[in-house]
């Protein structure tokens, strides 16, 4: 959001055209302005809501697998070698989506700022 008023105060007419394909017909004005004004403006919340989703998901899953290894460890003793690898690769399978997700994080938001400033 910071970025689209930074635009629209430096560039205001750059900024807006990005509003608005060249050659449209003049009745599609008006509906074309306020799709790509709403699209402009959910994009960084889309963004943060993947960003939550993905890294929520994960640490969801490590607890919900822990705590069932906590509950079956006096029951199955063998289990807890195999819950704790899966544990280990889960880990780093989570460090790894949050390295992908801060990378397109960043290309992202680089990409909105070349858009608008």
């Amino acid at each position: 959001l910071a970025t689209l008023l930074t635009g629209l105060r430096n560039q205001p007419t750059a900024s807006l055209g990005h509003l608005l394909p060249e050659g449209t017909p003049t009745p599609l004005i008006p509906a074309l302005l306020l799709i790509e004004t709403t699209s402009l403006l959910i994009r960084p919340l889309a963004l943060g809501v993947r960003l939550t989703a993905n890294l929520t998901a994960g640490h969801l899953l490590i607890q919900l697998i822990s705590t069932a290894t906590t509950a079956l460890l006096p029951i199955i003793p063998a289990v807890s070698f195999l819950t704790v690898t899966i544990l280990l690769l889960l880990t780093i399978l989570e460090v790894a989506v949050a390295i992908i997700q801060a990378y397109v994080f960043v290309l992202l938001l680089s990409l909105y700022l070349q858009e608008n400033i």
